[in-house]
């Protein structure tokens, strides 16, 4: 499954037509500063911030706790908050840092965050990011040395090889210390240093969930991606908490945190439509169209990325610029995409709107290649199969054939995902408060992690709990 997605990525992703599905946004205004120019970026890169002034004043007070008691409590910092479903944090050398509305929703209490937080902050104290440059510089003079000097090439490139395993060795050893120093602020500010260990746990389960066969995904721009949750690191938390007491030593502060996030928009932000089930939904740019049977969607920064459940067949959604003058026709044999039938290319209408088909083969897979013109846009439908048939491509041509305009009751009605906390009855089970989540699948598994609990664990009457809600 991964491979075909990581295929479809890169057969679009590398053509200056592509687009987010997302509302375009103006191009930013000229910024001052190296570090404003990478404000601007962050904050496009994550959908803008999030405003909430109930949330941003528990992070900012938890933010301000931490500082005090950090190596350096006379550095300045700034959260903003990212309204992203991805699960991420990191800050600028300057002591921004940004935290996604994704990774506060994981966590499971105030603790667990101000371990990301500190951790951030870590990473600013001990100027990693000044190191990594530097580091950085250096690779790339030896790899203009190893390319324009050295005669002999397997010299050459054993010197780069050596350079870039000391850079990436570097980076981990950078992480490890971003977690000592983010413990120790932690506990330091009365916060349950265990935090981080539940956290990085909780994180690699959620990660598991959202892929078949329980793999992450690679190419995911979340915390995984830079802050992996390997079980070295899971072990090193531990020993560092133990450092500073037992488990259960520190506050949690789990009520006022879950009293914080109550009613947060969780999952795909409006302005980027909503998956609910098969469907997907774009409420602004009025569309929607249905999955094929057995497919679960994943809404990303860059495409909607489908998948079934046996992953062998799977699809994505995005949209590109195409000149009006430039027919449907020319485009798909533009040489976006590799291997095409150009013999194939059919012209038809999509409910009303052109469109046009195209066949395409890789080495496993085989793609049905559809464009349709929706506005001044064009849409893509790119699906992949490992073993096309007749089945197949009429699943396929019949997702494309949902492909429609909201009525203007659908876009009403259509409303984001939010965080309610709700107190467990007597007669509440991990079950029955599971079964209310508005989530596509794996109801019972999204609860137990979203809560931080074990499969095995049973509920309390009287606690609270995270439910996902229309």
């Amino acid at each position: 499954m991964i491979a075909v997605l990581g295929a479809l990525l890169a057969a679009c992703t590398s053509t200056p037509d592509f687009q987010t599905v997302a509302l375009p946004r103006p191009a930013p205004a000229q910024l001052e500063t190296p570090t404003q120019r990478e404000n601007q970026r962050i904050v496009g890169s994550y959908g803008g911030v999030y405003n909430d002034p109930k949330l941003e004043a528990m992070v900012s007070e938890t933010v301000d706790r931490l500082v005090r008691a950090s190596e350096k409590p006379d550095l300045k910092y700034k959260v903003i908050i990212l309204n992203s479903s991805a699960i991420n944090a990191f800050a600028l050398p300057n002591g921004q840092l940004y935290v996604t509305r994704g990774l506060i929703a994981l966590a499971d209490d105030r603790a667990e965050l101000a371990a990301v937080l500190a951790h951030e902050m870590g990473h600013v104290i001990a100027r990693h990011a000044q190191i990594r440059e530097q580091q950085a510089r250096q690779t790339a003079m030896l790899a203009a040395v190893a390319n324009d000097v050295l005669k002999d090439p397997e010299v050459g490139a054993l010197a780069l090889a050596k350079s870039k395993l000391t850079l990436a060795s570097f980076s981990r050893a950078q992480e490890f210390e971003a977690d000592a120093l983010g413990i120790g602020i932690s506990s330091r500010a009365g916060f349950d240093p265990y935090g981080a260990v539940r956290f990085l746990s909780d994180m690699q389960r959620f990660a598991e969930l959202k892929t078949p066969g329980g793999e992450a995904d690679p190419r995911a721009t979340d915390f995984l991606a830079t802050h992996p949750a390997t079980p070295e690191r899971v072990q090193n938390a531990q020993a560092n908490a133990r450092q500073y007491g037992t488990p259960g030593t520190g506050e949690r502060d789990r009520a006022d945190f879950l009293g914080a996030i109550d009613g947060m928009v969780y999952g795909e932000d409006p302005s980027e439509g909503f998956v609910r089930g098969r469907r997907f939904l774009h409420p602004k740019l009025g569309f929607t169209f249905l999955a094929p049977p057995g497919f679960s969607l994943d809404n990303t920064a860059q495409a909607v990325l489908g998948v079934n459940d046996a992953g062998d067949e799977a699809m994505r959604f995005d949209v590109v610029q195409v000149p009006a003058r430039q027919t449907l026709r020319d485009y798909l044999s533009s040489g976006w995409m590799e291997n095409v039938d150009v013999k194939s290319i059919k012209n038809f209408n999509v409910n009303g709107f052109p469109a046009a088909v195209a066949h395409a083969a890789g080495k496993e897979w085989s793609y049905r290649l559809y464009a349709v013109r929706f506005g001044s846009d064009v849409y893509r439908f790119i699906f992949a199969a490992k073993k096309p048939s007749r089945a197949t491509d009429q699943a396929f041509r019949e997702s494309l054939n949902s492909f429609r305009r909201m009525t203007l009751q659908e876009a009403k009605n259509t409303k984001p995902l939010r965080i309610k906390i709700v107190t467990v009855g007597p007669t509440d089970t991990i079950n029955t408060l599971a079964a209310r989540m508005d989530v596509g699948d794996k109801k019972r598994e999204r609860f137990l992690v979203l809560n931080g609990l074990q499969p095995g664990e049973t509920l309390t009457p009287g606690s609270q709990v995270k439910i996902i809600v229309e």
